[in-house]
């Protein structure tokens, strides 16, 4: 049985780690660069656990949509391209939608996109598309479904985007039957509509289906002035032409 003692010095150290943190965003958060809207100066730190400096107050970009208008960038993907957009999130269809010669979102639930498309059963002809966004979606379907559909409704060489939240040093992809309530996704995944947590095999997994893979990974400086998450990729999928 803790006695009171032993109570009071737990409460003074989370109180003292709670100051602490509070100490670590002010100092985390410093001036940094959006590569999406340009804007420079301090972001805001989100998400549990909380990641420092992680928010563009401006457009409210989050790491990831840095990287991939850093990858944009160097990659040009989007220019006169046929583009359609799963799930989209705002901040990139802004980096999207004005070079693009057709722009077209897609999402499973009503409301939330131009066309109600389910990513393991594309209602869409082949070889319809050049370029593909999937970021943060594989990891709520079953891919094994949904990656032969991507590939299909790709134009020769066209390029299918990926991002997934990821673990670089687990050989292979969490998944476990046994989880199946909402509760148990969040523990177990991170988030309650999450099926898996990915580990590096994704590359096997994405280029069994044919794709050719390069990828654009946060590294270096970039990270400080950018305000990355180090070592997240963009997942740059070709489709080989038959």
């Amino acid at each position: 049985m803790i006695n009171y003692k032993e109570k009071l010095k737990r409460i003074n150290r989370k109180i003292r780690y709670v100051i602490s943190i509070i100490k670590s965003i002010n100092k985390a958060s410093g001036n940094k660069k959006c590569s999406c809207c340009d804007y420079e100066g301090s972001f805001e730190t989100v998400g549990n656990p909380p990641r420092y400096g992680a928010l563009c107050p401006n457009c409210g970009s989050y790491e990831r949509h840095r990287l991939l208008a850093l990858s944009n960038k160097k990659h040009n993907f989007f220019q006169n391209k046929r583009v359609l957009h799963f799930a989209p999130e705002a901040v990139v269809t802004k980096l999207v939608k004005d070079t693009a010669s057709n722009y077209v979102t897609a999402d499973i639930v009503d409301g939330r996109a131009d066309r109600i498309l389910n990513i393991e059963k594309i209602d869409d002809l082949d070889n319809q598309w050049d370029v593909i966004i999937c970021s943060h979606v594989l990891e709520h379907v079953d891919d094994k479904k949904a990656l032969p559909e991507l590939y299909r409704v790709l134009s020769n060489n066209g390029v299918l985007i990926v991002m997934v939240p990821i673990v670089e040093g687990w050989k292979h992809t969490y998944e476990n039957k046994n989880v199946r309530t909402e509760s148990d996704r969040e523990l177990h995944y991170g988030q309650n509509d999450h099926v898996r947590y990915y580990g590096s095999d994704i590359r096997e997994r994405i280029s069994l289906q044919g794709f050719l893979i390069e990828e654009d990974t946060a590294y270096g400086e970039d990270i400080v002035i950018y305000g990355l998450l180090r070592g997240e990729t963009v997942f740059i999928c070709r489709k080989s032409e038959n």
